[in-house]
C-alpha cells in the first residue's frame, strides 16, 4: 500500500503543515511534525520493521509507547544511539534509523536461517551445548549474535546535563491521575515535580475518546497543565522518564529533551518527601501460535494510532480479547474506517455494557484465535471456540489483541513496597500502608476515568496531610468511562513452541513448559532459564503472561506463584545521561572551603581533593609555567612564609573515659602518656596491619583529644573508630564527634612563620619555648577565637591556625597583611606535595599504597614494642615472621637531573621486562637541590641504598641512584626551630 492510504485524511495529534523527512532501513520516507518513528512508519505502509533477538522472526510494531517489545532501532549520524523503541522515538526531519538485529535489513536479514534451526535451540541451549570443553571458545561468537545495536562509533554533538532537585511531591506520569493529584498538591502550596516520560501530557486520554466534565478530555488535560505551568511551586518536566525510586526516596529522571539546544538530556536526582508514581498500566499480550507476525498488535495501540495519530493500522481487523477494554478500541477502529470482521471474546457471555460499546460490531463469545497466517505481513487467523469444535479462518491483516491490564508496578515495587495479586483484576497490585511512596490511579488498579481522577486526588491529599500541607477544597471534575471486567486466558489450548510470552527475548510457551519440565519452578528461576522478562522493555507486556502461564501449569494462582523482582531502570536510559560529558559534580555535590572564592579570585588552578572537597592546586601569575609557579610557591615555603588552606584537613574530637585508652589501641604508639596541651604522631593500621592513616592527636583534657587525619582518608577513619566501638568495645566510654566541618585552618609555614603571627596580633606566647614543636595552644589570633597547633608537614616552622568557619576570611585576610612586607605568599597542593617529598613526609595513595607496612617505610620507630596490643599489631608481626623480602622506601636521583621520572613507573633489573622490583612512588622538581628527586618503594630498599636501579620506560631506560628518602633537614631542626 502506498504512503497516503494508511494515514487519515483527518484528526490526530500531527501538524500536517510540518512534513518531516526521514529514512528507515534504507528506504526514504515523510511523516509529520508529531509522530513518533513507529506512527511514520505505519503511515507510510511499512509492516515488517524489526527481526526478534534469536530466531530473527519477522516483527512488526505492537505497542505505541514503552511497553514496545517488537521493534527497536539505532540511528545514524549527529544523533547516533541505540536500542531505541521506535514507539517512543519523537520524529525529526533528516531522522536515519536501522532496524536492530538485522543484516543486511529487517526485509532481507541473513539471520533468519535461525528458524531453520529454532528446535535445536531452545531456552538455556547455551548453557547446554557449550559447556565442554570451554564456554570462552564460544562467548565471542555468542555476544555477537546477542541482537542489540553497537555502540556509536562517535558521541552525539552535544553534551549531557545532572542537576540535583527537592521537592515536597514527586509525581511520575502525567496521565489523568497524576494530573489531577499535581493540581491538588500544586494548589496547596507544596513543591511539586511532574515528570512524565511521554512526549505530551495526557496518557491514555490521548489515545483515547473520552470526555471530562462534559467536554472532550484533552480539554482538560490542556487547562491542567497551562494551570500547573502558572504555578511558581510545580516544576512539569516532559519526555523526562522517571525510571529509579530508591532508597529515602531519591528519585532519578531522565529528561530527554531539555530546552537548552545543546543538551542532549539531564539527569535529575531528586529527593521527595513524598512520591506518588501514576505510572497507569500496561495491557498484556494474548498468547497462542503465530501471535508475534506483524500485523498483531495490543488494540490500545491500535486504538492510539487511529486516535492520536491518525493512522490506519490495518485495513481489516480481528479483536481477540478476554477483557471489556478491547470493545471501545474496536469502536475507534470501525470510526476510522477500519474494516473490523470479528470480535473475537475468550468470554461466554459476553457483558452488556461491552457489546453496547461496539454495537453492530460482529462478536463471537467463546472463541479464540488459534493461530494467525502470513509470512512478513499478517493475512488471515484461525478462529475456533474456547470448548473445542470447528475452526475457521478470517482474513485480516491486523490483529488487535488485549490480554488484560497490567497496573504498571513497577517504580513502586522499586521503593521496596509490597504488592499482591488481585483477583478481580487478575493483575498485581499495590499492596502496602500508606507511606512515601504512594501508587494512584490505573497504577493503582482504578482503570476507571472517573475512580482515576478521584485516586490521583486522594492520594495528593494523603501525601499533604503528611507532610503537613492543608489539602485544598476542590470538587472532582466528572468523567464516564466503559466499566472493566476480565477473565483471564493466559494461553490458548494449544500453544506451544510459536506461541510467545516475551515479544523482545523470543521466550515461547514450549520455553517455559521445558524449564519445569527440567525443574525450574521458582519463577525467579524461570526468568533466568528463559530470560523471560529480561529484555530492554523489562517483560512490560509479557511478565505477567509468564506468571500465568508457569500457575496454569503447576495448579497454582499467580499470587502463588508470585513476581519476580522490579529493578531499575523503568524504561531504557541513555548512557550519556548517566556517565556522559559533564562538568561539576556528577555524584555527589563538592565541599567548598570558606575561602574557595577567594582562591578562584586569585586565578588558582582547583582540583578536587579527597572526600570531594575542592582546594587551590597551585596559584599560576601571569606568564608563568606550570613548574615556575610551583617551584616559586615551594621556594616561598623554604626561603620565606607562605600560606596554605587546610580546611579539609580531618578533624574529629575523641572524649571520654576510655578515651586515651582507644587512641593507644588504634595507633601504634602511646597516646596515653601525653601530657594535656600536646600532641603526637601517630599511624592507624587496619586489621590486615597495613596503614590506613597516619596523623596528629592533641591531649586538650584527660579525657579530650583531637585527631587529624588526612583530608581523603578522612570519612573512612570515622568509620573505622565508630565500627570498633560499637563492635569490639561497646563498654568503653568513648564518643566520637567529626568536628571537620566545625573547625577551619589556615597555614602559615616557613621560617617568617612565627614572625607573621606576632604580627597578626595574638594573645599566645609564641616562643619556641612557651609554645614547642607539637604542641597546642588556644587563645586570640588577629581578634579572632582560634586553637593553634605548632605541626608540620612540609618540614619547616609551621602553624595551624584553627577558627570557625566563619571567620577563616578575616583570619585570612589579616594573615595577608601582616604577612606582606614578609613576601607572604599563598601555596596550593602541588608545592605541598614538592615540600612533602624533599621532607620525606609518606602520602596516602603514593607510599601508602595498600601493601606497605609501618617497617616497609623506614617508620618502625612509630610502632611501640612495649605495648600488648593494638590493632593491626598481629598481623604485621606474622608478616614481619616470614622473612620474605619486602618491598621498602628509598629516595633516589635520577643520573640526569633534568630528567623527570613518571609516577608510577616500575623498577627492574638492569630495566628488563621479565620482572618488576618496585614502583616510583613520587619524583618531584627539587627547589632545595635544584634537580628532579623522589621516592620509591624497591624489594630490599634500605640494604641498596648506594647503589643503582632502572626505571623502565615505554621510550626506554632511566637509570637512578639511591640514597635515604629525606632529602631536607634530615634531624629535623628547622620545624622545631
Amino acid at each position: 500500500m502506498g504512503g497516503n492510504g494508511w494515514r487519515l485524511a483527518e484528526g490526530g495529534r500531527i501538524d500536517r503543515s510540518r512534513p518531516l523527512r526521514f529514512r528507515f532501513d534504507g528506504r526514504d520516507h515523510v511523516g509529520f511534525h508529531g509522530d513518533t518513528l513507529a506512527s511514520a512508519l505505519l503511515a507510510n505502509g511499512v509492516r515488517l520493521s524489526a527481526r526478534s533477538f534469536k530466531y530473527h522472526r519477522p516483527r512488526g510494531i505492537m505497542g505505541a509507547g514503552v511497553e514496545e517489545p517488537a521493534t527497536l532501532v539505532h540511528l545514524a549520524g549527529e544523533l547516533a544511539s541505540g536500542n531505541r523503541p521506535a514507539t517512543t522515538l519523537r520524529l525529526s526531519d533528516g531522522l536515519e534509523a536501522w532496524p536492530v538485529n538485522a543484516w543486511p535489513s529487517a526485509r532481507l536479514d541473513i539471520g533468519a536461517v535461525n528458524q531453520m534451526i529454532a528446535r535445536l535451540i531452545p531456552a538455556g541451549f547455551y548453557y547446554k551445548t557449550f559447556k565442554w570443553p570451554d564456554w570462552h571458545l564460544y562467548e565471542p561468537a555468542i555476544r555477537r549474535a546477542a541482537g542489540l545495536a553497537p555502540a556509536p562509533a562517535t558521541p552525539p554533538d552535544g553534551a549531557w546535563e545532572a542537576r540535583h532537585a527537592h521537592a515536597d511531591i514527586l509525581i511520575a506520569g502525567a496521565g489523568p491521575a497524576g494530573l489531577m493529584a499535581a493540581l491538588v498538591a500544586g494548589r496547596a502550596g507544596a513543591r511539586v515535580i511532574l515528570a512524565d516520560e511521554g512526549i505530551e501530557a495526557g496518557g491514555s486520554l490521548l489515545t483515547r475518546r473520552l470526555s471530562i466534565a462534559g467536554a472532550p478530555a484533552l480539554d482538560w488535560v490542556t487547562a491542567a497543565v497551562a494551570e500547573l505551568a502558572a504555578l511558581p511551586n510545580v516544576m512539569h518536566l516532559q519526555d523526562a522518564a522517571v525510571w529509579a525510586c530508591r532508597e529515602h526516596n531519591l528519585v532519578m529522571v531522565e529528561e530527554r529533551a531539555p530546552s537548552r539546544p545543546a543538551i542532549l538530556g539531564r539527569s535529575w536526582r531528586v529527593r521527595a518527601g513524598r512520591v506518588i508514581t501514576a505510572t497507569g498500566a500496561i495491557e498484556r499480550l494474548m498468547v497462542f501460535e503465530g501471535n508475534d507476525q506483524p500485523g498483531v498488535m495490543l488494540a490500545s495501540a491500535a486504538q492510539a494510532y487511529v486516535n492520536r495519530w491518525a493512522v490506519r493500522p490495518g485495513r481489516r481487523a480481528v479483536v481477540f480479547t478476554n477483557n471489556d477494554s478491547a470493545y471501545a478500541a474496536a469502536a475507534d477502529l470501525a470510526r476510522a474506517g477500519v474494516e473490523v470482521a470479528a470480535i473475537v471474546d475468550s468470554r461466554d457471555p459476553v457483558p452488556e455494557h461491552a457489546r453496547a460499546a461496539s454495537a453492530g460490531l460482529p462478536v463471537l463469545a467463546g472463541h479464540v484465535v488459534r493461530s494467525t497466517q502470513g509470512g512478513r505481513a499478517l493475512r488471515a487467523v484461525t478462529v475456533a471456540p474456547l470448548a473445542g469444535g470447528g475452526a475457521r479462518r478470517i482474513d485480516c491483516d491486523l490483529l488487535a489483541v488485549s490480554g488484560g491490564w497490567s497496573p504498571a508496578v513497577h517504580l513502586y515495587s522499586q521503593s521496596r513496597a509490597p504488592i499482591a495479586w488481585d483477583d478481580r483484576l487478575a493483575a498485581f497490585l499495590p499492596a502496602g500502608p500508606a507511606g512515601p511512596v504512594a501508587a494512584a490511579g490505573a497504577a493503582d488498579g482504578a482503570l476507571e476515568l472517573g475512580v482515576a481522577l478521584a485516586d490521583g486526588a486522594a492520594k495528593a491529599r494523603a501525601a499533604l496531610a503528611d507532610l503537613g500541607f492543608a489539602p485544598p477544597d476542590a470538587a472532582l471534575p466528572e468523567a464516564e468511562d466503559l466499566p472493566y471486567g476480565i477473565t483471564p486466558l493466559w494461553t490458548v489450548p494449544g500453544a506451544g513452541a510459536k506461541a510467545f510470552l516475551d515479544i523482545q527475548n523470543d521466550v515461547t510457551v514450549a520455553d517455559i513448559e521445558l524449564a519445569l519440565r527440567e525443574g525450574y519452578s521458582s519463577i525467579e528461576h524461570v526468568k533466568r532459564y528463559t530470560t523471560g522478562g529480561m529484555g530492554l522493555d523489562q517483560g512490560k507486556t509479557g511478565n505477567v503472561n509468564i506468571i500465568g502461564a508457569v500457575a496454569e501449569r503447576l495448579g497454582k494462582t499467580p499470587g502463588e506463584v508470585g513476581v519476580t523482582t522490579f529493578r531499575p531502570p523503568w524504561t531504557p536510559v541513555e548512557f550519556g545521561a548517566i556517565a556522559g560529558r559533564r562538568s561539576g559534580p556528577v555524584v555527589l555535590p563538592y565541599r567548598h572551603t570558606p575561602l574557595t572564592d577567594w582562591h578562584m579570585d586569585q586565578g588558582a588552578v582547583i582540583y578536587e581533593a579527597g572526600a570531594r572537597w575542592r582546594r587551590p592546586g597551585y596559584y599560576p601569575r601571569l606568564g608563568e609555567a606550570f613548574q615556575d609557579t610551583v617551584n616559586r610557591e615551594a621556594r616561598t615555603v623554604r626561603e620565606g612564609v607562605g600560606i596554605y588552606d587546610g580546611a579539609p584537613l580531618g578533624k574529629y574530637e575523641i572524649k571520654g573515659r576510655d578515651a586515651a585508652r582507644f587512641l593507644d589501641w588504634i595507633y601504634t604508639n602511646v597516646f596515653s602518656s601525653l601530657t594535656v596541651g600536646n600532641g603526637r604522631y601517630g599511624l592507624m593500621l587496619t586489621d590486615d596491619g597495613l596503614i590506613l592513616d597516619d596523623g596528629v592527636s592533641f591531649r586538650l583534657a584527660e579525657d579530650r583529644f583531637v585527631m587529624s587525619t588526612s583530608t581523603g582518608n578522612a570519612d573512612a577513619v570515622g568509620q573505622h573508630m565508630e565500627k570498633l566501638l560499637q563492635i569490639e568495645r561497646p563498654d568503653w566510654q568513648v564518643m566520637i564527634t567529626n568536628v571537620t566541618s566545625q573547625w577551619a585552618n589556615a597555614t602559615i609555614c616557613g621560617p617568617k612563620a612565627r614572625a607573621v603571627l606576632q604580627a597578626m596580633g595574638t594573645d599566645i606566647d609564641m616562643s619556641p619555648a612557651a609554645f614547642p614543636f607539637m604542641s597546642v595552644r588556644d587563645g586570640r589570633v588577629a581578634g579572632l577565637p582560634a586553637r593553634v597547633a605548632r605541626v608540620s608537614f612540609t618540614g619547616e616552622l609551621s602553624f595551624e591556625v584553627n577558627v570557625r568557619p566563619r571567620d577563616l576570611p578575616a583570619l585570612w585576610a589579616a594573615a595577608m597583611t601582616a604577612g606582606a612586607p614578609f613576601g607572604i605568599t599563598p601555596i596550593g597542593s602541588e608545592a605541598n606535595h614538592v615540600l612533602r617529598v624533599e621532607k620525606g613526609f609518606l602520602s596516602l595513595g603514593h607510599e601508602v599504597d595498600g601493601t606497605a607496612d609501618p617497617h616497609d617505610l623506614g617508620m618502625s620507630w612509630v610502632m611501640a614494642a612495649a605495648k600488648p596490643d593494638f590493632i593491626g599489631k598481629r598481623s604485621v608481626d606474622l608478616r614481619r615472621a616470614s622473612g620474605r623480602p619486602r618491598r621498602e622506601l628509598v629516595g633516589f636521583r635520577p643520573l640526569d637531573p633534568d630528567r623527570q621520572v613518571p609516577e608510577g613507573a616500575p623498577l627492574t633489573p638492569g630495566g628488563r621486562t621479565e620482572a618488576t622490583e618496585g614502583f616510583v612512588t613520587a619524583c618531584v622538581w627539587s627547589v632545595v637541590e635544584g634537580r628532579w628527586l623522589g621516592l620509591a618503594l624497591l624489594q630490599d630498599g634500605r640494604a641498596r641504598i648506594g647503589t643503582r636501579a632502572h626505571v623502565r620506560l615505554p621510550g626506554g631506560v632511566i637509570e637512578v641512584e639511591l640514597c635515604p628518602p629525606v632529602f631536607h633537614d634530615p634531624k629535623g631542626e628547622r620545624l622545631r626551630s
